[in-house]
């Protein structure tokens, strides 16, 4: 009877907040999801959630002679949702590199290459006759026989493409060192809300990708050493007894290793001396694989002791880089103190490696970074903040195509919150508010003011920059203040719980919260996502009586966000009042204050912190 009455009683709890929920813009696909029951307005996946899956086993081979990277690939690709397939979309992000792509962006005639040549392509054993000249980033293939719900096909695909010369996300990052990134073409998601994904990759967007089990060997020439996804399966065939005596040691170990130096690259001391080796790598319910080859990269390794596992930490870099000989040691704290702190969910993979290279962009369990050898505070910001995306979107299966604020944002918020701890409040806040919110804030150009759930596919320039890294970042901050560290923990992991390895939407998102805070925080989301917002407060009247101050303060910019009043005595002494959101929960446009004092205040002062103020000289009034 006990368990019946509260079952009840969270029941009635759960459906007050679920009927509010209906208060926010929801797109009509988002409704279909709710009427199909795949998706809930508990935030949760719904009882008929599907979301579909494949096995890769490539082969691919790199050849550092003719910068050409030709592969073969089996997909096992299992339909699970309740639709027959009567199409395959194949994306091949890569293609942005050909002359007639659209681009997000202009670039160097070293950028461009000729794109993915395939050279055979069969379903179930069928082979298919297609000329990939004209393919583009997302290629839609008719199938002969459609792929049935609840059944699998087997696609093969021969292929080959050019390294850009060109370096960022991917291609040659010097001679003699490749990242391979997006460096096979895959099945595009097919999902509950949008059936195929085929939007076209442009250069500024990032990625959308299914959960998919990885094997995947990788033929490179001797001297070559190469750092991919996943677990490396085959270091004994690969390396010298000397190199992987060491490798294996870092695997166990909590110190820096030097796995191997400048010289023994030089003096192919480090790799078996085959003409070619096969270097062979598993990884399993990842959105992604990725993998990067060097013949002369120095390359550390150490690894990092968490509860349930021990996770190898890498590095490879061009001798002497300042920086990057810092990076084994940052990468082993970052993984400790995001397993521990925020988000506290544990490092969910077995490995972490960081590249030297151009791009400051993260992939499953690597992150390939540029330098910055005498700024140690601003390199140590880039290696937090990608390893932050280990979260979101890696483990979370956000889509960053069209919700780019739904791990740009996470990730730049996770970067303050260890900068504090790294380098201190003080510091950390500093380059914050330079580096991510100064930009934003004093410009007040129409597009800083797009709504944050503006699809990103949608948004250019600094529209985009700014909703998906800082009005997210301080969004979830404000949040952070308003719900307090241990109820904003514990929607948090709600949020997690409901929806690692698999799709989250934005509103799966706010309603996951909703949920996991046990609040309709609507208005806070009607605030943050739905409006043209910015952050401008106003103290408008200032009365005094006695030991009591009014205030009246106005909220023109319109965000909800925390701020300290801070009031200056006669005698000069200052008393610092903290305020969260909550404020503004009644009534967004102005709110009074009544605060008792100590003694006559000649000054009051609004101090917005890291949410800067656009007009910041009203917010001090001398009495």
């Amino acid at each position: 009877m006990k368990i019946k009455i509260l079952f009840s009683l969270v029941y009635i709890v759960v459906c007050n907040i679920f009927l509010h929920a209906q208060e926010l813009y929801t797109p009509r696909h988002i409704k279909q999801a709710y009427k199909n029951e795949t998706r809930s307005l508990t935030g949760a996946p719904g009882a008929k959630y599907w979301q579909n899956r494949a096995q890769y086993h490539i082969q691919v081979t790199v050849n550092p002679e003719t910068k050409i990277v030709s592969g073969k690939e089996r997909i096992q690709y299992e339909n699970n949702s309740p639709n027959a397939l009567k199409d395959l979309v194949i994306h091949f992000a890569n293609n942005v590199h050909k002359p007639t792509a659209a681009r997000a962006a202009d670039v160097s005639t070293d950028f461009l290459t000729s794109g993915l040549k395939l050279k055979s392509f069969k379903i179930d054993n069928k082979v298919y006759v297609i000329d990939s000249k004209d393919w583009t980033s997302a290629n839609r293939i008719k199938l002969n026989k459609p792929v049935d719900p609840k059944s699998s096909v087997t696609v093969e695909m021969e292929w080959e493409y050019p390294l850009s010369l060109s370096s960022d996300r991917e291609g040659q990052i010097d001679p003699g060192t490749y990242f391979c990134a997006y460096a096979y073409p895959r099945i595009a998601v097919y999902d509950d809300y949008n059936g195929w994904d085929v939007l076209e990759h442009n250069g500024r967007q990032e990625f959308y990708n299914d959960f998919n089990d990885y094997k995947v060997e990788i033929r490179v020439p001797k001297n070559y050493v190469v750092w991919a996804t996943g677990s490396f399966l085959n270091p004994e065939e690969v390396l010298q007894t000397e190199t992987l005596d060491r490798f294996k040691k870092s695997l166990i170990s909590d110190q820096v290793i030097t796995v191997a130096n400048l010289k023994e690259m030089e003096t192919q001391k480090v790799t078996k001396q085959h003409d070619w080796n096969i270097w062979k790598f598993e990884a399993d319910h990842i959105v992604d694989f990725c993998f990067a080859l060097s013949d002369h990269y120095v390359w550390d390794a150490s690894s990092v002791q968490l509860k349930s596992k021990r996770v190898s930490v890498q590095a490879a870099y061009l001798n002497g880089t300042k920086d990057f000989e810092q990076y084994v040691g940052w990468e082993r704290y970052c993984i400790d103190w995001f397993s521990k702190n925020w988000p506290g969910v544990e490092y969910p993979f077995p490995t972490m490696t960081a590249i030297q290279g151009f791009a400051d962009m993260e992939y499953p369990m690597m992150v390939n970074d540029s330098s910055v050898p005498d700024n140690l505070m601003d390199a140590r910001q880039t290696v937090d903040h990608e390893i932050a995306h280990t979260y979101f979107p890696f483990y979370m299966g956000t889509n960053e195509t069209r919700y780019a604020f739904m791990d740009e944002g996470w990730a730049t918020a996770l970067e303050l919150l260890i900068g504090m701890d790294e380098n201190g409040e003080e510091a950390a806040k500093q380059l914050f508010k330079e580096f991510r919110v100064k930009g934003w804030i004093q410009d007040p150009a129409t597009e800083q003011d797009q709504p944050l759930i503006s699809l990103s596919s949608q948004l250019s320039g600094k529209g985009y920059g700014n909703n998906a890294y800082i009005k997210s970042a301080l969004s979830y901050l404000a949040l952070k203040d308003y719900l307090g560290d241990e109820a904003f923990r514990k929607a948090l992991h709600h949020y997690m719980n409901n929806w690692n390895g698999k799709h989250p939407t934005p509103w799966d998102y706010f309603y996951s919260f909703n949920t996991g805070s046990g609040k309709n925080l609507n208005w806070f989301w009607n605030n943050w996502y739905f409006s043209n917002h910015y952050i401008d407060l106003k103290v408008s009247k200032v009365s005094q009586k006695n030991k009591t101050i009014s205030l009246e303060i106005e909220n023109n910019g319109g965000f909800a966000i925390p701020f300290d009043v801070i009031l200056t005595y006669v005698d000069g002494e200052k008393e610092k009042i903290h305020f969260t959101p909550q404020v503004w929960e009644s009534n967004q446009a102005v709110t009074t204050l009544k605060l008792k004092t100590k003694a006559k205040v000649k000054e009051v002062e609004l101090d917005n912190d890291i949410f800067m103020d656009y007009t910041s000289e009203d917010n001090r009034v001398t009495l």
